[in-house]
């Protein structure tokens, strides 16, 4: 177990600067070519030596075929002397041939030569061989046999009477090719922008500006009127529209259906109205799997919106199970601990709410947070879906009480952040400062100072998650609240019953 804290995903896009805007990068000079410029082909022009027919020839005087009278050599006539191809033909001198006397040929060629060669080879193979033999039986004799045996039967050998096993041999095959799975599932599979108003202070005072965030989504359910996706709270908390686009890139509103942030787990719902026809018939409800029976090393896939550019596909196995993170969203303000699927399947910005699949393609988590460091690679987390699936279900099937009917509490409080409970050694929570008089929170005997860290079974980390929570239940409903009283200089648990009550 891993006590670290830990980022989730912040879904900021970034832009998609093209660098290669410029094409491939080549560029062409008018067509030309260098260096296909044949030397030596002109046709015309060009000099040619040696190969004219007749002249050329040195001494040609008078007709008298080149023959220098006056010289001593007489007889030496130089004829036809041309530079055709760079030769030079002296006509007027030439060697006497020797003739070649023949050989005669004596008895016992090479055939007898190599026929002796190859009797002495065999003759000393066969001494050679006979006493070597001799030397390892006379030493075999005198020194005893030594036992020598192969490197497997020292390596890789278990106990013979069982204490150590050897490991097992693996006759499944892990293929790298997932497209079949990602056809599959990819349907079912949303990208979810979020536009909400951040307010902070300048020089002229207070601004509000837009802000647009982009997170993934898994359609999990579906009734007669909505269409129901499964994601994160922190990537729909604050909004204040939200935008679904489909796999066959149609778009369609939502709305939050309910959160809970104490899981990082919220529903979001889009009426089949706003969707037509042709996309209901592209889409597809998720098949859910189990994360009960995981084990490390098993193939995992996630799919989610990474940076807002579009679904995506990343690969990897499941590196560790039941990890217990702590994680604090400073976007939504609430601070939780889980214990949670790790993966070095790549889960970035934006796949935040995305599905982590098996083998089959079935989702066994939703992805939720990254380990954001940069000496850490290929850490990433998803929220089992064994654990997922019950709040899921309770946020679909949950309606918000009217209003009039809505329940209350009676208690005023701040929260416990990560930070502030690491910093005063508090539980985290809601720490009540005040309680209302005559309130259902004074009548079950909670106090202030008390810390509230359940509701209803359910991990409370903000008053604003408490309030949100209060809205499913109407007056009268009796619930448990555990809550952490100091007691001795430290912190006792409590499960308190409270009949909530209606606000007047």
């Amino acid at each position: 177990m891993d006590h670290n804290q830990y980022n989730p995903n912040q879904n900021q896009t970034t832009g998609s600067d093209n660098p290669g805007g410029n094409g491939d990068g080549f560029y062409s000079y008018g067509n030309q070519s260098y260096g296909n410029q044949s030397a030596g082909s002109q046709s015309a022009g060009s000099p040619n030596f040696g190969t004219q027919s007749s002249g050329g020839s040195y001494g040609t005087q008078s007709g008298q075929s080149g023959a220098y009278q006056s010289q001593p050599y007489q007889n030496q006539t130089w004829q036809n002397q041309t530079y055709a191809n760079q030769t030079y033909q002296n006509t007027a001198y030439q060697q006497p041939v020797k003739e070649k006397k023949k050989r005669e040929k004596k008895p016992g060629g090479f055939g007898v030569k190599l026929a002796k060669c190859a009797a002495l080879a065999l003759v000393f193979g066969l001494v050679s061989g006979i006493v070597f033999e001799g030397v390892h039986l006379a030493s075999g004799a005198i020194f005893g046999e030594a036992s020598v045996q192969g490197t497997d039967s020292v390596l890789t050998k278990s106990d013979s009477d069982g204490n150590v096993k050897a490991t097992a041999t693996s006759n499944t095959y892990v293929g790298a090719d997932v497209s079949d799975i990602v056809d599959a599932v990819m349907p079912s599979i949303v990208a979810i922008t979020n536009v909400s108003e951040t307010e902070y202070q300048s020089f002229w005072g207070s601004q509000i500006y837009e802000n647009t965030s982009c997170g993934s989504g898994i359609i999990v359910s579906q009734d007669a009127s909505n269409l129901y996706i499964a994601t994160n709270n922190h990537v729909v908390s604050g909004a204040n529209s939200l935008t679904v686009t489909f796999a066959d890139n149609t778009t369609a509103s939502a709305a939050v259906k309910g959160t809970d942030p104490s899981t990082d787990l919220a529903v979001v719902s889009v009426s089949l109205d706003g969707i037509s026809g042709e996309t209901k018939g592209n889409i597809k409800v998720a098949t859910l799997g189990t994360s009960e029976n995981l084990k490390v090393g098993q193939a995992s896939i996630a799919i989610g919106n990474a940076l807002g550019y579009g679904q995506s596909v990343t690969t990897g196995c499941i590196s560790a199970l039941n990890r217990e993170v702590s994680v604090s969203d400073n976007s939504s303000r609430t601070a939780y601990t889980a214990e949670l699927i790790q993966t070095d399947a790549a889960i970035n910005p934006g796949n935040s709410g995305g599905a982590l699949l098996n083998a089959l393609g079935e989702v066994i988590g939703i992805n939720s947070v990254k380990y954001s460091d940069t000496d850490v690679e290929g850490i990433g987390y998803a929220i089992p879906i064994d654990t997922a699936m019950p709040i899921i279900e309770d946020l679909i099937t949950k309606e918000k009480v009217d209003e009039s009917q809505s329940a209350y509490l009676g208690v005023s409080g701040v929260d416990v952040s990560d930070d502030v409970s690491q910093t005063y050694n508090m539980p985290m929570g809601v720490y009540v400062a005040q309680v209302v008089g005559g309130s259902a929170a004074e009548q079950a005997g909670i106090r202030k100072g008390d810390i509230i860290t359940k509701f209803d079974g359910r991990e409370i980390s903000s008053m604003e998650e408490l309030s949100d929570r209060l809205q499913y239940y109407a007056a009268g409903t009796t619930v448990d609240v555990v809550i952490m009283r100091a007691s001795d200089g430290e912190y006792v648990e409590n499960t308190i019953p409270v009949t909530l009550g209606r606000k007047n």
